[in-house]
């Protein structure tokens, strides 16, 4: 067995570094690094709860499209991130708030997950769990 303790941090390929990290800083991320996004060195981002980004790019091919999620062909890889939350309504009032469209919702066994996408159109899913049902 792997002896995993948590997530250490989530990579994620973008297009524009600005307008990903007002994204990001919109959900509550501050910049703790930017030195060469350029030159293939992240922007490392670090959320209040801990979870740590790193915006790499910049992206060549395909800006705007999320080749996992978006096109017919379904390729192996990463689809999204989910990440839990407090309260599904004050998330959605967030995103409101915050001009940030909900793409997705689904409800089952006491869990709520509503889903976003950042500029680049990766999914985020907003999961908040209120049974004892983890499955």
């Amino acid at each position: 067995m792997l002896n995993i303790q948590s997530i250490d941090h989530v990579g994620i390929r973008v297009s524009d570094k600005q307008r990903s990290i007002s994204f990001y800083a919109d959900l509550g991320y501050e910049v703790l690094s930017d030195s060469g996004f350029d030159q293939g060195h992240p922007v490392i981002m670090r959320h209040p709860s801990g979870l740590i980004l790193n915006l790499l790019g910049p992206a060549t091919d395909k800006a705007g499209e999320n080749v996992l999620m978006d096109e017919p062909e379904k390729f192996p890889g990463y689809t999204h991130v989910a990440l839990r939350i407090t309260s599904a309504a004050d998330t959605e009032a967030l995103m409101e708030s915050l001009g940030v469209a909900i793409t997705g919702r689904h409800t089952f066994k006491g869990m709520t997950s509503l889903f976003i996408r950042d500029p680049d159109r990766n999914v985020i899913e907003l999961v908040e769990r209120t049974g004892t049902d983890a499955e």
